[in-house]
């Protein structure tokens, strides 16, 4: 009974976590002199929530009912967007609207125009604000470009006003702000997180002998070992994928990550690795790869800007892992001998196992059934 009660919270905890990508939003600014063109790629899920697209409210968003709400969708968009040069405020003028597709679905596609005062800017100030009242966590991603420079800079609720500087482009900012993205991609990264934890909870006990424990520095080259063969696997797809040297369809990555959440938590059931957890966190650290490569894809910026960018959210991506290692491994080696931690290892890892089978049946039939 008891153990039953720990999985139904433990899948009650779960049950909102996110799929894995985001909400994220896609601005690019293109400068020339005075002049300013722009594109902004918008979530239809997260208009739709915000301002209502679902005319019919049937659930599924037609053509007619977008285009019905293009003029909302303008309206609200460019009032929370705010550019201006040194001289004063770039008015915001809408152009066209369009539906593009990325990798977590349509995306509105909103192009205006901004014509600055007095003469070419030598920087812009950025004011951004979408969804800052609605979703604390919504980020948005932005790249311009002037005089054949490209910059990147990324936009929350904590950072909503940047002044990018034209002539002397900030790479050392643009790194930092990937970082900053990259450590904050693997904390909402729940599918992740929950494949790197169900890996590492048998660290601090025997192979084979879950009533003895490890010491602390074999527990520490296990974990060590994991998470080092998680790392270098996810870097190399992570790598490869936003160069776009390999492309796999973002359905069947989503749904081969679930995947391999529910073989990592099994495993702490049955031994399906025997012993080969840090082979296993290989294989799999792979395919996770491809899913972090998502966001840098989606924004689409050239090679010189991308080499950055990838760097800065690489090392993001692992601070972000450390973190969470460091968080675990010592709770694990001082809970290792009690009851709540073979719960944790046994009935945690059947619920975790159950979640992820839900997450694989959402992303391979399309559907939302426990995802928020």
């Amino acid at each position: 009974m008891k153990r039953c009660l720990f999985i139904l919270l433990l899948c009650a905890w779960l049950a909102p976590a996110q799929a894995h990508k985001p909400s994220d939003s896609y601005l690019s600014l293109a400068v020339h002199g005075q002049q300013i063109e722009g594109q902004w790629d918008i979530a239809l899920r997260d208009l739709d929530f915000a301002i209502g697209l679902d005319g019919n409210g049937d659930g599924a968003l037609t053509w007619d009912e977008i285009r019905a709400r293009h003029e909302a969708i303008a309206a609200y968009a460019l009032q929370r967007l705010q550019v201006a040069s040194d001289q004063g405020v770039c008015p915001l003028k809408a152009v066209e609207q369009l539906i593009d597709h990325h990798t977590d679905g349509a995306y509105s596609v909103l192009r205006f125009q901004a014509s600055c005062p007095g003469a070419a800017p030598a920087s812009l100030a950025i004011g951004y604000t979408l969804f800052a009242d609605l979703d604390p966590q919504h980020k948005g991603l932005f790249k311009i470009n002037s005089g054949g420079n490209t910059q990147t800079a990324i936009f929350d609720p904590d950072s909503p006003r940047q002044t990018i500087s034209l002539a002397a482009p900030e790479r050392l900012a643009q790194f930092g702000a990937y970082v900053k993205h990259g450590v904050w991609h693997i904390w909402i990264g729940y599918d992740h997180i929950l494949f790197l934890l169900s890996l590492l909870l048998p660290a601090v006990l025997l192979p084979g002998l879950r009533e003895q424990q490890r010491g602390l520095k074999a527990a520490f080259v296990d974990v060590l070992k994991v998470v080092t063969a998680f790392t270098l696997a996810h870097s190399i797809t992570l790598s490869l994928a936003s160069l776009s040297l390999v492309s796999l369809p973002s359905r069947w990555v989503e749904s081969a990550i679930a995947a391999s959440v529910i073989l990592a938590a099994l495993n702490n059931l049955l031994p399906l690795f025997r012993g080969k957890r840090p082979v296993a966190a290989f294989a799999f650290g792979l395919i996770h790869g491809f899913g972090f490569a998502s966001v840098l894809r989606d924004l689409g910026l050239p090679q010189g800007s991308l080499l950055a960018s990838l760097l800065g959210f690489n090392v993001g991506v692992e601070l972000g892992q450390l973190a969470i290692v460091a968080a675990f491994l010592p709770l694990a080696w001082l809970l290792r001998k009690t009851w709540l931690y073979r719960q944790v290892l046994t009935v945690g890892s059947l619920a975790i196992a159950l979640v992820a089978c839900v997450w694989l049946v959402e992303r391979l039939a399309d559907i939302k059934l426990i995802s928020a």
